[in-house]
């Protein structure tokens, strides 16, 4: 059982452990307070340190409230050096905080910072057309048998230089981050070369860099076999095998392979997660978007951190995903732009399992970039409460990046935050058409509004 490094109580007696950066190291809330009252003392004020009063509304989604979102109102929360020291009703806020730069909320919601943990984020061109030719009548399936869909995308980006997938794609996180979304999963798959693969993954790391928002890597060479190779899978998966993964395992923390019709298949992809295990690439899926293929089942299989999704589902799979600890992404805007049912959200989410939500961002079947949009459909057309949604968005997108630190706020966590305009979290689903974030913080710094 984990115990606090420092004051030897479990996590059952203290209710929430930090986890350390080294195993079997572990601190307690209480203890972590202690040390960071010590540390504020000894130093002056630095970029990261922040306080917020006058909080309206506070969703911490702490474990062990109250409710799923564990809300508190009329609250405030200290930052130092980018985390979060202190959390509670203002009323109680210890005098050492109040000295912190900072600003009054006004009665505003606050919620963590948006995790989206499923994006296609860098890429070269747009399919306006191929959205019309969907619109009357072709299936997503007749368009990629037709050579579009990402055939084309990939033919687009792999004449386009670094420059300009940088840009482009830095236009598209600036606004993911201007409406509340402080981290980010990006996938390759757009390149279906090695050295196209390669550039997506440098790109998606600089945009890490260049903005105020953390990137996490995701090889997706198995999205669909290259058209050169479309007469010799074989040999695209020995590419993969053989070349792709070694130059782009060091710049992905995870592998993801597209497992439905017109891709790739069950015995496929798990050949293809077998060999990104042995560079040490975490697996995650994209299962039965088109039919009953056989994905959520080899998620199970693999232990992916992820299965995503899940358009097609039955009750049977979801139990099978819950006991494996695979978190379900659902991704209702591309099943909108699809025009097809939507994930079982509330089957998923009855079933035990743990769901986030994305935008899955792509220029084919999901060109949106705010996961403001993201909550209202998941709402409105995949049954979730406002709750689960906003809990999905924010610590259910962590989970399926494995981030113990992001999606709740609470002592020890990511000082990443969205200031609503906004008096209630029912705001977000409430008016889909609007951008609500007043402000976004950043480990503890403005870094919007």
């Amino acid at each position: 059982m984990a115990r606090c490094s420092f004051c030897g109580r479990s996590a059952e007696e203290a209710g929430h452990l930090v986890s350390g950066p080294r195993p079997n190291v572990a601190i307690c809330g209480e203890c972590l307070e202690l040390a960071s009252q010590v540390a504020a003392e000894a130093t002056d004020f630095i970029g990261g340190d922040l306080v917020l009063t006058g909080v309206g509304e506070l969703v911490t989604n702490a474990p062990g409230g109250d409710d799923l979102l564990a809300v508190v109102r009329a609250a405030a929360v200290a930052i130092r050096r980018g985390r979060v020291t202190w959390v509670g009703p203002e009323a109680d806020l210890p005098a050492r905080y109040r000295e912190l730069p900072g600003f009054d909320c006004e009665g505003r919601a606050v919620l963590p910072g948006f995790v989206d943990a499923h994006t296609h984020l860098v890429f070269a061109g747009e399919r306006a057309a191929e959205f019309g030719r969907r619109l009357r009548g072709e299936s997503y399936e007749q368009v990629l048998a037709a050579g579009g869909g990402i055939a084309a995308t990939v033919a687009a980006t792999r004449a386009a230089g670094p420059d300009d997938l940088l840009r482009t794609a830095m236009e598209r996180a600036g606004r993911m981050l201007a409406a509340g979304t402080t981290t980010v999963e990006v996938k390759s798959g757009y390149g279906l070369e090695v050295a196209t693969e390669v550039r997506l993954l440098e790109v998606a790391l600089e945009l890490g860099r260049r903005l105020p928002l953390d990137v996490v890597a995701t090889f997706l060479g198995a999205h669909i076999v290259a058209a050169e190779y479309r007469s010799d899978r074989e040999g695209y998966l020995r590419l993969i095998e053989e070349e792709m993964l070694p130059a782009c395992a060091p710049l992905a923390a995870y592998c993801d392979v597209f497992c439905d019709r017109g891709a790739f298949t069950v015995d496929e992809a798990r050949r293809v997660l077998s060999a990104a295990g042995r560079h040490r690439l975490r697996p995650r899926l994209h299962a039965n978007q088109l039919g009953q293929t056989g994905g959520a089942e080899l998620a199970a299989e693999v232990g992916a951190v992820s299965a995503d999704h899940l358009d097609h589902l039955t009750a049977e799979q979801a139990e099978l995903l819950r006991r494996a600890g695979c978190v379900a992404v659902l991704l209702p805007a591309a099943s909108l732009s699809l025009r097809v049912p939507q994930a079982p959200g509330r089957l998923l989410w009855e079933a035990g399992v743990t769901v986030a939500l994305a935008t899955d961002c792509n220029p084919g079947t999901s060109y949106v970039e705010s996961m403001q949009l993201v909550v209202a459909l998941a709402c409105l057309e995949m049954g979730l409460t406002p709750e689960e949604a906003i809990w999905s968005a924010t610590r259910g997108g962590a989970l399926a990046l494995e981030d113990g630190a992001k999606g709740w706020v609470g002592i020890g966590a990511a000082g990443d935050l969205v200031v609503l305009d906004a008096d209630s979290y029912l705001h977000v689903p409430y008016r889909p058409g609007a951008n609500l974030a007043w402000r976004v913080i950043k480990d503890g710094d403005v870094v919007v509004g």
